[in-house]
């Protein structure tokens, strides 16, 4: 039906058209009137019919229009007051001025008119205070999308209980894939006879069982030393504030027969896809392996990792096999280059500088130039003497450059390798990393989350001593063009005698058989005393720090420099490790300023304290018995602070296991 509008409209053209028909029938009486007189009849009744009609189109629409809006009045009252919508109004003491009937059965009550927030829903003034325009809140048990309009003092309530409720069940089903592998199931079992082996398994299987029964995992056996689980999100939410203690089953039960074995366990979480989990699954995998077995890894999405257990100090299982491989395939990489640079972390120790002396000799055997990147402004005493002890070797000291020079002199053609870490962050010169696309990481600290991109080879064993170590294995298999000096053999001795405190801390039998070879290669024990010997200043710094000492728990003792002083890292890391040679000291912790913005924390223990962990969730690394961290725009007592809420997390983690 046409609108009254539509029709006014109409209206005014058929009034002008009259006049103009009229005007018309005048003109044509002059010529002939009879012709006239018939169309002036038949314009009037024309004219009286369009009227007509025009008038009675107005009143319908009229009628209609009366009708239309007394419909929609209705319907607005209908949803203000009916809808399952709340609606409340609100004055600026937040007390209610009206609701309608549904939110006032939300509250189970006829009528909250009149009451104040505060009494009714507290939790709604907080939103009102700090302008909130929507959010989810909890009233008697259900929840509620509240929308606020402060303008008009307005709030609407959606009810979302079951939709909130599905997505808390979605989340809670979601899939997980776990892998879960016995780290040294292969060397345990290679001496054993049938009867042994079948009985270690079904204690391991049947451990792995009644886990995967209690919890509602499925588990399934791969193959002798891997196992698959596949775990909902809410199962794993469970195992995780529990720390896994699955892990500590198996390495207690195992040890009570004799048979030292662990798990490692890979979680890929986060993905609805069951080929991105299990891709997530291997990888949380591989990085636990790389951090020395005996715990758990969840990789998210987002690419950040939590870590479980790890408590154990990781047993020296690589072999020479491994060492050999490794060495020919690093000689292949070096033979492809044009210069090889050697980079080691910041503030260079001298595991770091014997490592890098070892990987140019490598280099050299190679015929290939070796160049060692040195910030010759951040080095520590024992470095300094080493230095200059190398001046005299003209040739080998001309192979130190500054990192600009190391910039300058990089090519596509141009092998770079990283020792003694693995984290971009601690490199002396990252821009290197990014310059260039041959890299290579040897290292011996377990592996974290922050690791160096795409590197053609890794080398890395938590089983090792010191990065030193693992390049004199690799030095083994090198050719024999070029012998090594003196000098260098005594460099990497050094490396190994520093991270192993004169081979009373993380030694195995393979750090000897390093140790050896250098010897007979020449490496002089009396320089080595040399480079390690302290001035008198730096032993009264070191003592005026012990002096500080408080015991925190049982045997874990904390020291640290007044706030105002800046300690040098290394004063810092001897003083921890000083502290550890006191009677009743399980675990030491140093604290002082490293520059004016930093804060440093060196943690040591004799392995029944996992201070890598402890480290690791104040944002550092590092070994089980030896690790460390740096605190951004922290004081000394901030930084204490957060060392005891870190150690209270883990040693109440281990009581509840």
């Amino acid at each position: 039906m046409p609108s009254y509008f539509n029709k006014r409209m109409i209206r005014y053209p058929l009034y002008g058209l009259a006049a103009l028909t009229l005007l018309l029938l005048v003109a044509i009486v002059f010529y002939n009137w009879i012709l006239a007189l018939a169309g002036l009849l038949v314009f009037g009744l024309v004219f009286f019919l369009a009227f007509y009609f025009e008038g009675r189109s107005h009143d319908e629409t009229e009628e209609y229009i009366s009708t239309l809006s007394y419909r929609v009045k209705r319907v607005g009252e209908e949803a203000l007051m009916e809808m399952p919508i709340g609606i409340m109004l609100i004055n600026d003491e937040y007390y209610i001025e009206w609701t309608n009937p549904f939110l006032a059965s939300c509250f189970n009550e006829d009528t909250v008119v009149g009451r104040s927030l505060y009494d009714v829903a507290d939790s709604l003034v907080p939103l009102i205070k700090q302008e909130v325009d929507s959010e989810i809140v909890t009233i008697n048990e259900r929840k509620y999308h509240v929308v606020l309009k402060l303008k008009e003092r307005l709030l609407y309530f959606f009810d979302v209980t079951e939709q909130k409720e599905i997505e808390k069940q979605y989340h809670e089903e979601r899939t997980n894939i776990a892998i879960i592998y016995l780290d040294n199931y292969d060397e345990l079992t290679q001496g054993m006879d049938d009867q042994t082996r079948s009985s270690l398994n079904s204690l391991v299987t049947s451990n792995l069982n009644k886990w995967a029964q209690e919890y509602g995992v499925f588990l399934k056996r791969t193959s002798s030393e891997r196992f698959i689980a596949v775990i909902n999100d809410k199962v794993l939410q469970i195992l995780e504030k529990e720390k896994f203690g699955i892990l500590d089953d198996v390495r207690d039960s195992t040890s009570k027969h004799n048979v030292p074995l662990t798990l490692s366990i890979g979680v890929g979480t986060g993905v609805s896809s069951l080929p991105e989990l299990g891709t997530l699954a291997q990888s949380s995998l591989d990085l636990a392996l790389g951090r020395g077995g005996d715990q758990v890894a969840i990789k998210q999405t987002n690419g950040k990792v939590k870590f479980y257990g790890g408590k154990t100090n990781p047993m020296e299982k690589r072999t020479r096999v491994r060492a050999r491989v490794i060495s020919h395939a690093l000689k292949e990489i070096m033979v492809e280059s044009d210069k090889v640079i050697i980079m080691g972390h910041k503030h260079p120790d001298m595991d770091a500088i014997g490592a890098a002396i070892g990987i140019r000799k490598v280099a050299q055997m190679n015929q290939r130039d070796g160049y060692v990147v040195l910030n010759f402004n951040e080095i520590d005493n024992s470095v300094k003497r080493l230095m200059k002890e190398i001046k005299g070797n003209t040739d080998l000291h001309s192979r130190f450059i500054t990192p600009e020079e190391a910039l300058e002199m990089a090519t596509d053609d141009t092998l770079l390798v990283v020792v003694d870490t693995h984290k971009p962050s601690l490199v002396i010169e990252e821009r290197l990393l990014n310059k260039v696309d041959k890299v290579v990481v040897i290292d011996h600290h377990r592996r974290g989350e922050d690791f160096i991109q795409n590197p053609l080879l890794v080398y890395m064993e938590p089983y090792a001593s010191s990065t030193a170590e693992l390049v004199t294995e690799l030095l083994e298999y090198q050719p024999k063009h070029e012998k090594i000096s003196m000098l260098e053999a005594t460099s990497l001795l050094a490396g190994i005698i520093v991270d192993t405190k004169s081979f009373t801390l993380r030694t195995g039998s393979r750090t000897f058989d390093a140790a050896s070879y250098l010897r007979a290669q020449g490496a002089d024990t009396v320089l080595v005393q040399k480079f390690l010997k302290e001035d008198v200043a730096t032993y009264i710094k070191r003592a005026r720090l012990i002096e500080t000492v408080e015991f925190y728990r049982d045997g874990v003792a904390i020291a640290h420099a007044p706030d105002e002083v800046v300690s040098d890292p290394v004063l810092i890391a001897q003083a921890a490790d000083t502290l550890l040679t006191m009677d009743g000291v399980i675990a030491s912790f140093v604290i002082s300023k490293r520059d004016e913005e930093t804060v440093g924390i060196s943690a040591r223990s004799l392995g029944d304290v996992n201070v890598q962990i402890i480290m690791e969730n104040l944002e550092g690394g590092g070994h089980l018995s030896n690790a460390a961290t740096q605190l951004k725009h922290k004081t000394v007592q901030e930084a204490e602070k957060l060392l005891k809420e870190a150690l209270d997390d883990y040693f109440e983690g281990r009581r509840e296991l």
